[in-house]
């Protein structure tokens, strides 16, 4: 029942913004915390962000610090990412994430489909 289902990808220009959001259901979303990820052809898939389910204490990869922005809103069961001054090196395919405990008492990995971010000129 976990899906996570992200949107807001597309082509922009390089100093553009996008705005990713993911919208979570199938569990108690103000519990856990919330990642994004990205995966570039021929690279590894690395850590964006992520937020704490407190909302304080975020964590960005240094490639993105002072570029993009995670927050997030409980009362949506809605996690976004921001991203300003895009750079062709920020072409990848972003993904949410999070890691949940279910009915079984088992953590679980959960990932969205992914969105496409292209940035290009």
């Amino acid at each position: 029942q976990v899906q996570l289902v992200e949107s807001g990808g597309g082509l922009v220009q390089p100093g553009g913004s996008l705005r990713l959001s993911c919208v979570a259901s199938g569990f108690t979303f103000s519990s856990y915390d919330m990642s994004w990820y990205r995966q570039a052809p021929g690279k590894e898939r690395e850590l964006v962000a992520r937020i704490p389910y407190t909302g304080a204490n975020t964590v960005y990869a240094h490639s993105v610090t002072g570029r993009f922005t995670i927050s997030r809103d409980n009362a949506k069961n809605t996690v976004y990412l921001q991203m300003n001054s895009l750079k062709p090196e920020d072409t990848a395919v972003y993904y949410c994430n999070t890691a949940v405990v279910l009915s079984d008492q088992r953590w679980y990995n959960y990932w969205g489909r992914g969105t496409q971010v292209t940035v290009s000129s």
